[in-house]
């Protein structure tokens, strides 16, 4: 069994590494940028002449946030954070059919951990949550994006089975069926 597997890996250039070598890089960079946010947002990094990045990300902010270094106080940026995380974890669930329960429970486990990054969200400066909001509409983005026949075919993806030749109103139609007609 091990060598078909291993075949398998070869023939079709599928390691299950290469599924996680995005999540090494990722996950360390998100991090880093958080930390290094942080640190500018608090004065930690200091510059060697003219305005300090504190003072640059303390005039830098739009709409109802106009300083970056401080917390946001309508909460409207922890809780886009919320909503979008959460609808990357249902679209994710959505497309499963038949999950496992290890799957359901880190279903349980990714949806918990997208309602607290709200409470989270709201005692870090705005510049950190400002750049988390923007990863997570990137990959709320790119999950919609790569569902598209259109694009798909025009980067050369290949299909496969389970991909639908309507995805949006397939993925509508199970949002509806799952939250909505409940009765």
């Amino acid at each position: 069994m091990r060598r078909l597997v291993s075949e398998l890996y070869i023939r079709d250039n599928c390691h299950p590494f290469k599924a996680t070598v995005l999540v090494w890089i990722q996950l360390p960079m998100w991090i880093f940028m958080s930390v290094a946010l942080r640190n500018f947002s608090t004065g930690a990094a200091h510059a060697e002449a003219g305005f300090s990045v504190q003072e640059q990300l303390a005039t830098g902010g739009v709409l109802w946030f106009p300083d970056l270094t401080s917390l946001d106080s309508t909460w409207i940026l922890p809780i886009s954070i919320g909503v979008i995380n959460l609808l990357i974890v249902e679209i994710f669930a959505l497309q499963k059919i038949g999950m496992s329960r290890f799957q359901m429970y880190v279903t349980y486990f990714v949806r918990a951990v997208s309602v607290l990054m709200i409470p989270v969200a709201a005692t870090v400066p705005s510049s950190i949550v400002l750049y988390w909001l923007c990863s997570s509409f990137m990959g709320l983005s790119q999950n919609l994006l790569l569902r598209s026949p259109r694009f798909r075919q025009l980067c050369r993806i290949p299909l496969t089975k389970g991909d639908s030749e309507t995805p949006y109103k397939d993925l509508f139609a199970a949002f509806y069926a799952k939250f909505i007609s409940r009765k």
